[in-house]
């Protein structure tokens, strides 16, 4: 008699391989996007913050979709995409001391 074999494409692993995707691929993506659009609802004239590539300035003007901040170089128009939420939060950050030894 030939055996069956359980094949690899069973129901119940593709309902765990669904759940996966779910939990650890898309919830957080949706968490950092809400995140996202908090942060750039939350910008006010004079925020200090960091673009994407690293350009440190702070906010003169927020309009819809693009912003004006002021770099050491002059005024700099930017998309508001180009803002990056995490460098920002670093930046301005309080310094924590360095402990003693």
């Amino acid at each position: 008699m030939i055996a069956l074999q359980e094949s690899p494409m069973s129901p119940i692993f593709l309902i765990v391989m669904a759940i996966f995707v779910v939990f650890f691929m898309i919830i957080p993506q949706v968490r950092k996007s809400k995140n996202e659009k908090k942060f750039k609802a939350s910008l006010t004239k004079g925020t200090k913050v960091v673009t994407t590539g690293g350009i440190h300035g702070k906010l003169l003007e927020i309009n819809e979709g693009t912003v004006m901040i002021e770099t050491n170089a002059g005024k700099l128009l930017l998309e508001k995409s180009a803002l990056n939420m995490e460098l920002t939060k670093q930046y301005n950050a309080p310094a924590t001391p360095e402990k003693k030894k």
